[in-house]
């Protein structure tokens, strides 16, 4: 019977390991189990102008055991490099800078948690210690000097977090968070959110007076990536955090709360029909109480849906008709006027009425080649029947949202009163802008339109 090579592969590698166990304890039978600790040299100068900056501390160990490495000044006080920490059996050497886990001293002021510090310049005992699972324990020491250390902290001063709940979603309403920090001596520095999962989110810095890594006030203006059509972080409480590490190795933290809200791209359009107009454009005549405030009524009739050329007397009103849907996962912030809304005349907008632009606020609005700036007349995306309304607790004021998936129906009209001969018929068509953002739908459903003069009665 042939014995498979898989089988002859792994005895050989059984044998192997066995043999090596043997050869271990043959080679060190009695070994101690901490031997050849010590620093190289022993004397250093930590302040980052690379001479003597560091040293090699170096030591064996005979078997697997966790290693505690402290050093103790002359006070009597102690300072860790390494607690408890597990090391299989093996020989070790680290760089050793004279800066261990952080400490405060004594009635001292610290802006921001110490994670890392550099010990005071002075000569210390130094103790290495391990300990095997079996209770077996080994000890060594040594003196180190340290001197002319760099030793002020690079501390965070005057950390801020504004707002504390940040909603990214393009709406014009808390969709950026302003983050600034002092920091009080040239280091790296770094911010970012971190999720209680431990996932971080870094924030980049704003290029400003301050450059990065000197001292000085540092800023930074997150939008949670939206801008860049990214997805931002879900939704969830975080922690912001700033970092500082020195040339030394010092290292300071700052930290501070974060709360995420409603965030996504959002993403609407002006619905495409399977059949028929897009956009529907009728004329009707004008009626004075427009003026006052009146509604139009929305175009309901079959005919309206044809795509044919409109020919209307000068003075009428062109009345639209579209459907909007939010097709992101976020609501949709609008502002007015509402649909049904008739702009008096051609140059009047909604300005002028008391609707007023408003930063991330979606509308619908229309065009013609012979307006005077783009999408001139401008409505809200839905009635108060169809969108979800949000008071702010603070200011009282009402905004307005479309909900995720959710679709309306806008319709208006603009009363023709300029006639354009070289430039008649013209073309008109609708867009769905999200103010000061993008023109997310342009040009859409363009349609040609005659006026024509009205012929005043003659005198008889």
């Amino acid at each position: 019977m042939r014995i498979p090579i898989w089988l002859t592969i792994l005895a050989a590698l059984v044998g192997l390991a066995v043999m090596l166990v043997i050869g271990l304890q043959v080679v060190r039978p009695n070994a101690p189990l901490l031997s050849n600790a010590g620093f190289t040299p022993d004397r250093i100068t930590p302040n980052a102008d690379g001479i003597d900056d560091v040293a090699i501390f170096r030591y064996s160990l005979a078997r697997n055991a966790r290693v505690t490495l402290t050093l103790e000044n002359q006070d009597g006080r102690e300072f860790v490099f390494r607690r408890n920490e597990p090391r299989m059996a093996d020989d070790y050497e680290v760089l050793f800078s004279g800066v261990v886990d952080g400490y405060v001293n004594e009635g001292e002021q610290v802006s921001g948690e110490v994670l890392r510090r550099l010990i005071p310049d002075g000569v210390y005992v130094w103790r290495l210690t391990a300990v095997t699972d079996d209770g077996e324990t080994a000890t060594e020491t040594g003196t180190l000097t340290v001197e002319d250390g760099d030793a002020p902290l690079p501390e965070l001063q005057n950390f801020t977090v504004s707002p504390r709940v940040f909603t990214p979603n393009q709406d014009g309403i808390d969709d950026r968070v302003q983050i600034n920090v002092v920091l009080t001596k040239d280091a790296e520095l770094s911010v970012y959110l971190q999720d209680e999962n431990g996932r971080q989110y870094f924030v980049p810095e704003r290029q400003e007076e301050v450059m990065a890594g000197r001292a000085g006030r540092h800023s930074y203006d997150y939008e949670g990536g939206v801008d860049l059509g990214a997805d931002p972080p879900p939704d969830g409480d975080y922690l912001v955090i700033a970092e500082a590490r020195d040339a030394v190795g010092q290292e300071v933290r700052q930290t501070s709360q974060l709360t995420l809200l409603n965030g996504g791209k959002p993403l609407a359009q002006i619905v495409p029909q399977p059949s028929g107009a897009d956009v529907v454009f009728v004329s009707r005549p004008w009626d004075d109480a427009y003026a006052e405030g009146k509604l139009i009524e929305m175009p309901h009739e079959p005919g309206d849906l044809n795509l044919m050329a409109i020919t209307m007397p000068v003075g009428d009103v062109l009345v639209f008709k579209l459907t909007v849907e939010n097709y992101s996962g976020v609501p949709i912030r609008t502002t007015g006027p509402e649909p049904g809304t008739v702009y008096s005349a051609m140059d009047e907008r909604a300005a002028t009425i008391g609707h007023y632009e408003a930063s991330g606020a979606w509308r619908v609005g229309i065009d013609c080649e012979n307006a005077t700036s783009d999408y001139p007349w401008r409505w809200a995306i839905g009635t108060d029947e169809n969108l979800t309304l949000v008071e702010d607790e603070v200011t009282g004021e009402v905004y307005r949202y479309l909900e995720p998936g959710a679709r309306s129906v806008v319709w208006g009209a603009v009363r023709m009163t300029e006639l354009v001969e070289v430039s008649n018929p013209q073309a008109c068509w609708a867009g769905l802008i999200h103010e000061d953002v993008q023109v997310a739908n342009a040009r859409v459903g363009a349609r040609e339109v005659e006026l024509v003069p009205t012929t005043a009665p003659s005198d008889r």
